[in-house]
């Protein structure tokens, strides 16, 4: 078990401030396994915005809070409507490279898959330089501009996936083998864009990226919702997209480069990013249609502090029907992604709503769009119902234990806030433990919806699953989670069947959730990023005024 020395004891008491000792509510299997079937089950089509699914569910959330006694978490709404856009980007077939002297065809979906946020009914990109520009980083505590004395204003940059630390088995070189921010592809299009560049391609490559390219290949000509962002003067890139690594050394070999001198290069402090000499010829055309989705929120006012704020999240939303596996199912249920979830923040209310009433005020938020994009908390990230500077932190859940009793858990961004210290409080207590998450490179952190909230400077928990069983210990939960991700996750196959789920370690981690929250809300300090945090000056910025 790990063991926490007195000082830390000594910190976190500090943190925990005057937080009140009390018997908390204790879970049972039965506040988790009913919601979870039902909206596991096919009734609700899958959960996918803008279905009927999506109706389904937002109706059966609002009247589970209302029986709760809950408030209303949006003044008299328990609704957020999300505006958004759904994008059907049909690339055309081939992307043509070419130099002054020779040319190399690309053929979509096998070679390269690009997308576009663009809602003019076609997308042209005739002729355009293509521009390398290493990681695509700018990160200034790091010391690193991969566009330092780079235009790309109107043209194609290619970037590589993921950041110059990983493989280094440096921790000090960025964070080594745990990807930061700047290693996720959803910043390197946002810094492309912020450069004026008139396109994005991220060269693959499985092992950094954390997945292969058939992941990459779900998008092509698929439905993509955005935020509707009408009315904003928000620059776009004409098209975002990915190379497959073998169609990137072909690009780079039409330039005259040596793939690997040129990756190498990327790596190292002071690179300087080049003009590969090679235009881009490819279009898109587009299909858009505007609708609203919906977050859910409900609210527990507290008794001393009722304008200070603790949320919980999890998303509601799923793949909905789609096409049909081996077996003819095409019903995306998602029981562990995320109805799991769901019906863990249902419990959360429940037990807050049954427990004494806690002196800060406790928010449910159950979060549309996150498999599309985080959208949905994105949007409330913008558009906070209440304050930032009044919201004290952020837990959320996106998938809940389904294997039976873990003696650890996996914290997601290991030594981001103060958060996973009130984590280790609470696990101690019950004889657990955490652990940094198995598989770093994937970012994780970076993947759920708490990561909007860290964006805007709010501390935030998220952990998952871990692995060491009980019973079986570490070998057998690494063994559960490679069978997910290998057969149920993203797949019609993700359905709640009582013959391998198990629940007890599910009502372990809700305990603990519980908990966590609970002194939090009965506390009257506030926990915030730690030294290092790419979010601690948002935080301290706006915490000042």
């Amino acid at each position: 078990m790990k063991r926490i020395l007195p000082i830390a004891f000594l910190a976190i008491a500090a943190l925990s401030g005057c937080a009140k000792e009390e018997t908390h509510y204790q879970f049972q299997v039965s506040d988790l396994e009913p919601n979870l079937i039902k909206l596991a089950s096919d009734e609700f089509q899958g959960r996918r915005p803008f279905t009927e699914g999506e109706k389904i569910t937002t109706s059966f959330l609002e009247t589970e809070f209302k029986n709760l006694g809950l408030e209303p978490g949006n003044g008299d709404s328990y609704y957020q409507d999300v505006p958004m856009v759904s994008i059907v980007s049909k690339s055309a077939e081939t992307m043509e490279l070419k130099n002054s002297s020779s040319s190399v065809s690309l053929n979509g979906f096998q070679d390269f898959v690009i997308w576009t946020q663009k809602t003019d009914s076609l997308v042209e990109i005739k002729d355009a330089e293509v521009v390398f520009a290493g990681f695509g980083i700018v990160a200034p505590e790091y010391g690193w501009n991969d566009y330092a004395g780079l235009d790309v204003k109107g043209k194609i940059v290619v970037v590589l996936v993921n950041d110059p630390g990983f493989g280094t088995e440096d921790a000090t070189f960025f964070k080594g083998n745990t990807m930061t921010y700047y290693g996720r592809w959803t910043y390197k299009y946002e810094e492309a864009a912020r450069q004026g560049a008139l396109g994005c391609l991220i060269v693959h490559n499985t092992i950094p990226a954390g997945y292969g390219f058939n992941v990459v290949q779900g998008k092509h000509h698929q439905p993509i919702l955005y935020l509707d962002d009408r009315g904003k003067e928000n620059y776009k890139l004409g098209f975002e997209g990915w190379l497959t690594l073998p169609s990137a050394k072909k690009l780079f070999e039409l330039a005259g480069k040596n793939d690997s001198e040129l990756l190498a290069a990327a790596r190292k402090q002071g690179f300087q990013g080049e003009s590969l000499g090679v235009n881009l010829t490819t279009s898109i055309q587009v299909e858009a249609e505007y609708n609203v989705s919906q977050n859910v929120v409900a609210k527990l006012t507290g008794k001393t502090k009722p304008e200070e704020y603790i949320i919980y999240t999890a998303h509601w939303d799923h793949f909905g029907i789609g096409k049909p596996d081996e077996t003819g199912d095409s019903i995306y249920n998602g029981a562990l992604d995320n109805a799991s979830g769901t019906a863990a923040l249902l419990a959360l209310a429940k037990a807050y709503a049954t427990d004494e009433k806690p002196d800060r005020s406790v928010i449910f938020l159950a979060v549309t769009a996150e498999e599309q994009g985080l959208w949905g908390s994105a949007y409330y990230a913008e558009n906070p119902i209440y304050p930032l500077e009044k919201t004290v932190a952020n837990i959320n859940m996106d998938g809940i234990n389904p294997y039976g009793k873990m003696k650890d858990v996996s914290i997601f961004g290991v030594g981001q806030s103060e958060m996973e210290d009130l984590l280790n409080v609470e696990l101690e207590k019950l004889g657990r433990y955490s652990a940094p998450e198995p598989n770093p490179v994937a970012g994780y952190y970076f993947r759920s919806d708490h990561f909007n909230f860290a964006k805007v400077g709010v501390p935030a928990l998220y952990f998952g699953t871990g692995i060491d069983h009980f019973e079986k210990g570490k070998e057998y939960g690494k063994q559960l989670q490679e069978e997910y991700v290998a057969v149920y996750y993203h797949k019609p196959s993700d359905q709640y069947d009582t013959s391998r789920w198990n629940l007890d370690g599910a009502v372990d981690d809700v305990q603990v959730l519980y908990n966590v929250g609970k002194s939090l809300a009965n506390s009257d300090k506030w926990p915030n990023w730690k030294a290092g945090s790419e979010f601690k000056a948002i935080r301290d910025g706006y915490m000042k005024k």
